[in-house]
């Protein structure tokens, strides 16, 4: 393995000078940065941790802090998430610290880890409204991203979806199609992404001038069951008329939905729209359900680069910087135009 003092041999370049370019030190000009790490990479050149915390002040290593559930086994999008960030990091010469959460304290593992001193930052997953990691971690100085965000405006680094326009461009495509009875099966009421997905959803249906019965609204986890559960209990009619569409968490949720739908008696999507969110799970593809579901698709394995970026571009010194992005609307199979005798709203009947 390479050397400081064998890369600086063969650029004419001191050892000193070829470690702040490697470090990312801003004296040293961009020309003489991208020589230094293109001889370093061509000769296998790796840093020594302990050298360079000793010149920088940092470890090169982040860590994400992931609360156990029950359900973990089955989430097709953690595993996911922890290579696509490894890999990312890596990238980026950082090496990502997993832990535990036991704790009911959502403050105190973090408190624990930085009481060891060997992390850079942390990647934060999960928000929620009001979150009390936010102004722990800012009040102690340490860097952090999180994916996703608190609040529609915020001064933390954060990579994420517009998710209330996520609600907002499936009310558009739906009610376009004369759609008025449109029903919401959200995502957990205690994330932030699901009161962002209610909040544009109430707000594109008022914008129609349309109300949903408190019946037709549902907050529970991102799953098949769930999303059966409730729309065949949405589609009984015990409290008014059945919907004639349906916004779904995710395409997990969806899949549960089409199911119920067809239980009853029904078909989508001549009797019934149906539309989810795409995180587009190794397992369950949207493309493939029967029919192909219509989506707003952002994988989060997408996140991963920008995430690792925010947070190292952070540690080393960059402003907090907030990027968030508009799913892609995809229309497939799953929705059409609503049936002979749907387009009459709930508050009408």
């Amino acid at each position: 393995m390479a050397t400081l003092k064998e890369i600086g041999a063969e650029l004419g370049l001191s050892p000193a000078t070829v470690s702040r370019a490697l470090n990312g030190f801003p004296e040293v000009n961009k020309n003489t940065v991208d020589r230094v790490r293109e001889v370093a990479e061509r000769l296998g050149y790796r840093p020594n941790r302990v050298a360079q915390r000793l010149v920088t002040g940092r470890s090169g290593m982040v860590g994400l802090i992931i609360k156990i559930r029950a359900d973990m086994s089955a989430d097709q999008t953690f595993f996911e998430m922890l290579t696509g960030l490894t890999a990312a990091l890596g990238a980026q010469d950082t090496d990502l610290v997993l832990a535990v959460d036991q704790d009911d304290d959502p403050v105190l593992p973090y408190r624990k880890l930085m009481e060891r001193d060997i992390l850079d930052g942390f990647i934060l997953n999960a928000p929620v409204p009001d979150d009390p990691r936010v102004a722990f971690l800012q009040e102690k100085r340490i860097p952090f991203v999180m994916h996703g965000q608190t609040a529609p405006d915020v001064d933390y680094a954060c990579f994420g979806i517009d998710n209330a326009a996520v609600s907002a461009d499936a009310v558009r495509l739906l009610t376009s199609l004369g759609h008025r009875r449109i029903a919401l099966i959200n995502g957990q009421s205690r994330y932030a992404f699901s009161v962002d997905r209610l909040r544009g959803f109430s707000k594109a249906m008022e914008a129609e001038g349309l109300s949903v019965p408190a019946a037709f609204m549902a907050s529970d986890a991102e799953t098949e069951t769930h999303g059966y559960t409730h729309a065949l209990e949405m589609l009984a009619g015990r409290d008014g008329p059945s919907p004639t569409a349906f916004v779904c968490a995710s395409t997990l949720v969806a899949a549960g939905v089409m199911r119920a739908v067809k239980d009853r008696g029904l078909s989508v999507p001549g009797d019934v729209s149906v539309m989810g969110h795409d995180d587009a799970l190794p397992l369950t593809q949207a493309r493939d359900l029967e029919p192909a579901l219509t989506v707003t698709r952002a994988p989060l394995r997408d996140a991963c680069e920008p995430l690792a970026e925010l947070l190292v571009a952070h540690v080393k010194g960059a402003p907090a910087e907030q990027r968030i992005e508009r799913a892609e609307l995809i229309v497939r199979a799953s929705t059409g135009p609503v049936p002979r005798g749907g387009e009459t709203p709930w508050h009408s009947t």
